[in-house]
């Protein structure tokens, strides 16, 4: 489970739409309260920032359809409450960076 904090133009498409799907699992088992992953570190840095996970969602969508995907899985904003911003961090964006590169994918860091 993981959502980066890097610009989702920078991300290549598997880390684009593999963030996609784990985004709307997380916010599944946030909003749902499902006991899936409910205690991982990156589920639980979100809880509370619902309104920042719906926006990091937005911005996915965003570079999804500049890409030219079609995108059929909107999230309720209703249930967007909570900080607009994310401040907490599992990792800092330098490491997330480091572990982009890592990879040896087409990220664009």
């Amino acid at each position: 489970m993981r959502i980066w904090d890097i610009s989702p133009s920078k991300l290549c498409r598997n880390h684009l739409l593999g963030e996609h799907r784990e985004l709307h699992a997380m916010w599944v088992v946030i909003t749902e309260n499902k006991k899936g992953y409910s205690m991982h570190p990156e589920t639980l840095r979100w809880k509370g920032t619902l309104k920042a996970m719906y926006l990091r969602h937005e911005k996915l969508v965003a570079e999804m359809t500049k890409r030219g995907y079609t995108h059929h899985s909107p999230l309720d904003k209703r249930k967007a409450t909570g900080k607009a911003k994310q401040t907490k961090y599992v990792d800092t964006i330098a490491v997330q960076i480091k572990i982009l590169k890592n990879k040896g994918c087409s990220c664009q860091i």
